[in-house]
């Protein structure tokens, strides 16, 4: 992905897969696109108000139809148990998609991620990796790839 209008594209391709119940890490360097994919995303799935990165409130929500959102950004974390503490478990369950940013500062906390994206900087802009680390994920991937040949196949 070469910039941001990549980016906000992947996010919003992405979002057609996705379903209640779901788990999803992005890490990376700050700058790296992680809010911008969050961005994509809210979009694709029809949200169409302003998205602003919880870093400073570690959690938004977007409430759109009857789906609950949670964008989290654990950036601000020094200690897991912070995670712990503020109660966030409640919210990762089976009405609602759970995006996080910075997974790693709740070190092992959260549930198991059905999609990992890590951003990498690269010269012409940056890297994605997409990873599915449950069944669920798998089916996203192969909903998406599927997607993505129907599009590439049309004129």
């Amino acid at each position: 992905m070469a910039d941001e209008a990549a980016t906000l594209a992947l996010g919003a391709e992405i979002a057609s897969t996705l379903h209640p119940g779901l788990v999803i890490f992005l890490s990376g360097d700050l700058g790296a696109g992680k809010t911008t994919l969050a961005r994509g995303i809210l979009r694709g799935l029809g949200y169409q108000a302003k998205v602003k990165s919880p870093t400073y409130n570690l959690i938004e929500l977007y409430k759109i139809s009857r789906l609950y959102f949670y964008h989290f950004d654990f950036y601000r974390f020094s200690d897991p148990i912070e995670w712990e503490e503020a109660g966030f478990r409640e919210y990762f369950n089976a009405d609602s998609i759970c995006l996080v940013e910075w997974p790693e500062k709740a070190d092992g906390l959260l549930p198991t991620p059905d999609l990992k994206f890590v951003f990498h900087m690269a010269e012409a802009g940056r890297d994605v990796d997409i990873q599915a680390d449950t069944e669920a994920g798998k089916l996203c991937l192969k909903q998406w790839q599927a997607l993505r040949n129907k599009g590439s196949q049309n004129p």
